[in-house]
């Protein structure tokens, strides 16, 4: 294996492990919801990031039952 194919294989097993880490912990959430809403919802109205964090953070506090701590 070349160094130039050991680097860009490396480099991807970087990047695949950035996207796990993010979906593992919501990076994704937001957008999957919005592309949830235009496919399934297309009336409603779309709300910002920082709402949509904001009342997914409050349902959370309202149901600590579903949380590890």
């Amino acid at each position: 294996m070349t160094a130039e194919a050991a680097r860009h294989r490396l480099a991807s097993a970087f990047w695949t492990a950035v996207w796990w880490f993010d979906s593992v912990l919501g990076g994704q959430d937001y957008q999957r919801y919005v592309a949830h809403l235009r496919r399934n919802h297309p009336h409603c109205e779309i709300p910002a990031e920082r709402e949509y964090w904001r009342s997914r953070h409050a349902a959370a506090d309202r149901n600590p039952a579903n949380r590890c701590c």
